[in-house]
This record gives structure tokens, sequence and C-alpha cells, in this order.
């Protein structure tokens, strides 16, 4: 496959959707030198499982054999864990009804969610689903929450991930993203995988792998065709949602109000972003 992706970074970095950009880019002219911008991927689903297409879908994780969800919206939103294979939710606890529920992580046997514009911070028994502890007063927006060796990473929808401690939420270091040089903002669900941090962009049919150590964005995830398929309507019902199975190596997308989540294998393409 040797099309060109045009403009996506520049597309990002103005705030228009990627795959309105690709659709309208005109023709550009391929540059000389060697091609060092992400490798492309396409998504081949694997299986399909049900999803709950009322969920809100703001943050997701397999841990422990188990599938956990963050929901979003007020007076929707929720921590659960999830029956993969029905999408019956086996247990829920509801975060307090005047805020919008944003990212989830795994950190030392609880679960850490966070809240949009809400200033709070929860944790949760990973058990039992039962609060453990709240921090009020957090001064960032919440988007995405994922699990790293330094701490908790954390998105605020900017070009900017930041590396938490993951008991006070100091913040670490800070990690510039940028694809082809350009800053990538729009950085939303979060997930950890061998070594790389995978996000939602979104409003978009793209997932980007990140190197943590400098920011660069080391893959691009081609979902358009998924996304596509999927029977939703309305601007809300965006691709978000990546959870990764280590011991079997299994990937797992869903989206906001979507009816199905998925199981995916990445295939490479000969794509290119300049």
């Amino acid at each position: 496959m040797a099309r060109l992706l045009y403009g996506i970074a520049c597309a990002t970095l103005l705030g228009w959707p990627l795959s309105a950009q690709v659709e309208q880019a005109a023709p550009q002219p391929i540059l000389e030198g060697a091609y060092s911008g992400p490798v492309v991927y396409r998504a081949e689903v694997v299986a399909e499982y049900p999803h709950d297409a009322a969920a809100f879908t703001q943050g997701l994780l397999w841990h422990d054999g188990a599938l956990f969800e963050s929901t979003g919206r007020v007076g929707q939103s929720v921590i659960r864990e999830v029956d993969l294979e029905t999408g019956e939710v086996l247990r829920e606890t509801a975060i307090p009804s005047n805020q919008f529920g944003e990212g989830l992580a795994h950190w030392n046997g609880s679960l850490v969610s966070l809240t949009w514009r809400d200033g709070a911070i929860h944790r949760w028994d990973a058990d039992t689903l039962e609060p453990l502890a709240t921090r009020e007063g957090y001064p960032l927006d919440g988007w995405g929450l994922t699990t790293s060796g330094e701490g908790l990473i954390h998105s605020d929808g900017s070009a900017t991930l930041r590396v938490l401690d993951p008991e006070s939420y100091d913040v670490l270091r800070s990690i510039e993203v940028t694809m082809n040089d350009r800053p990538l903002r729009r950085l939303n669900e979060l997930e950890m995988i061998d070594g790389l941090v995978f996000a939602n962009i979104w409003e978009t049919a793209y997932i980007v792998a990140i190197d943590p150590a400098d920011g660069r964005v080391e893959r691009l995830i081609d979902l358009t065709d998924l996304v596509a398929s999927v029977p939703v309507t309305g601007r809300d019902a965006v691709l978000n949602g990546i959870a990764w199975d280590a011991e079997n190596g299994r990937l797992f997308v869903t989206g906001k109000l979507w009816p199905k989540l998925y199981e995916i294998a990445l295939v490479e393409t000969g794509a290119q972003v300049r």
C-alpha cells in the first residue's frame, strides 16, 4: 500500500479531525529523502463482543483477566467491571453524580479514575470497586490515564502528556508529543503497550503509539474502515477506548455509545505520513 497520507500532523495541529483532512487534502509531492515518520498500520477485526450502547466510554483496561471501564457524562459516570463475552456489567460503582468521569488506570491493587473538569481524582479497590480515596482540587483537565514504570501517565487533550506520582499525583515530568516534528494535540484515552503509550486522537479514526522517552509518534493506526462499519450516529459516538491483554496478546478497542467492542490485529502498511 504505497499511498501517502497527506497533512495529518498539520491537520491535528490546527485542531481539525484527521479523517476530514485526509479526505480533503490536495495532492502533495512526495518529499525526497528517507522516510522518518511513523509506521502506519490498519486494523483487522479478530473478534466482536457486545458492548453497552449507553456507555459513554472514557477509560478501558484489562487487568487480572477482567475488563474494566469508566464512563462519562454528569449523572451517568461509573466505574464498572464488564464480562467480555456477554457485555454484562458484573459490578459497578457510581462516580459522584455532579462529576464527569474520564480516564482509568490500575496501580498497585487499586483503580485510579479521572474527572474532566471537576478537579477530582478517585481511587477504587480493584477487587470490589469500593471507593478508597479522593484527591480534590487537581488543577488540570482529566482526559486519559494509563500506567507506566515511572508512574501514571495523564492526558488533558493537549499535545502534552504528564507522568504523575501515583500517590500524590504530582507531575514528575512532561512529555511533548510530536508527529513528524509537529505537536500532536487531542490526545485522549491512553494505554501502555510494550513500552509505547497508545492514544486515541479525539474525534478521529486514528490511534497513535508514542515513545514516552521523547514523545515521538512511532506508529499510526488507521481504523477508518472499522469506525465506518459501526452502526452508530451522532457526533459524540467516536472511537475511544483501548485495552491490552498482555498475557494473551489481545488488543481491544471500542467507542463512546458503541454497541460492540472489537479485538483487533494490527497489519503494517506501506503508507507514509509526511
